[in-house]
């Protein structure tokens, strides 16, 4: 009798631990999931600004006409910077592809710069009426960006400090999640992306 108690007690042993380690497992799958979610959130606002920026230069051409190479500048940027993008939803995260993502993020930035310094010259490209409405859904685009960017980086944090946490760190390697997870950190504080659409188009 005492033998099968101790079986039996061994087994729920056994069980407990399998159940425990599998829990570790799930947690580890959600987390990441989690993460890449958050990523997409930050996709579709890079991908919303990208579309603005094409608009953006369509109507500035016809003002512009003598400020191609300015205007091609913010277009390879723009194009960079939307492969960097379409690269990066593949494998959110990833170390490479993050530190791509920046920078060509702080490329596309210096060309809007140098259109910034271009546009001054041209006053009445500022006060049209499409280039003020590009310039609110632009504002609101960067806030959502920085939003979405600081919702995937406290998630990403969440799953390092998870799978390096004990016992956690025992089985994050095995289950195929030794590799962190990188934040995504552009050149600007928060403030200054705010600030940044009111200084390019008004």
């Amino acid at each position: 009798m005492e033998f099968i108690i101790q079986n039996w007690l061994a087994l729920a042993i056994i069980a407990l631990a399998l159940i425990w380690i599998v829990r570790i497992y799930n947690n580890l799958v959600s987390y990441k999931t989690q993460y890449k979610n958050g990523f997409e959130q930050i996709s579709v606002q890079l991908k919303r600004r990208l579309d603005l920026i094409e608009n953006l230069v369509d109507i500035a051409k016809k003002y512009m006409e003598h400020e191609k190479e300015t205007l091609m500048a913010v277009t390879n940027a723009r194009s960079g910077l939307l492969q960097a993008t379409q690269a990066a939803d593949k494998n959110p995260g990833d170390a490479a592809l993050m530190a791509n993502l920046q920078t060509t993020q702080a490329t596309f930035e210096g060309a809007l710069g140098g259109f910034n310094l271009k546009m001054e010259d041209y006053p009445d490209l500022k006060a049209s009426e499409n280039m003020l409405q590009l310039s609110e859904q632009m504002t609101s685009t960067e806030n959502r960006i920085a939003a979405a960017r600081q919702g995937y980086n406290d998630l990403v944090q969440k799953f390092n400090e998870y799978k390096k946490s004990f016992p956690n760190v025992l089985f994050a390697s095995s289950f195929g999640f030794g590799t962190d997870a990188n934040n995504l950190e552009f050149s600007e504080s928060v403030e200054e992306l705010n600030k940044a659409p009111k200084n390019l188009f008004v």
